[in-house]
């Protein structure tokens, strides 16, 4: 799935980064960034599932839920925390502080495969 339905506003794509979401439970959830003016991201993240898309600084990450045709807001991150910062070997490292709690050292390449979904 791309991002042709609703691109990111030309005005303020210089300042995009792509970011990173895994969803690490065991049940189907909605993620969302609507803090950004004329502009609107939604897609469900199956569990297992990664998310790469791109996002601004100031973007927030709403993640929802489904419980029962509803979808109840568990959690918001800044899109900056899971900012992704370099590919090495066509894998995708996340933010270090968030892999390893650690600035200073490099991430590790990834062990454990997992389903990819590049948003463009």
């Amino acid at each position: 799935m791309t991002q042709i339905l609703d691109p990111i506003p030309l005005s303020a794509n210089s300042d995009s980064f792509l970011c990173c979401y895994v969803n690490a439970t065991s049940q189907m959830q909605i993620i969302r960034i609507t803090n950004i003016p004329h502009w609107y991201f939604e897609r469900v993240v199956f569990p297992g599932q990664r998310l790469v898309f791109k996002a601004f600084p100031e973007a927030l990450l709403e993640i929802h839920c489904c419980m029962m045709a509803t979808a109840i807001l568990s959690d918001t991150i800044p899109c900056e925390d899971i900012r992704v910062y370099k590919t090495i070997f066509g894998e995708i490292n996340i933010t270090p502080e968030i892999e390893t709690g650690n600035t200073e050292k490099k991430p590790e390449k990834p062990t454990q495969k997992q389903q990819l979904v590049c948003v463009n």
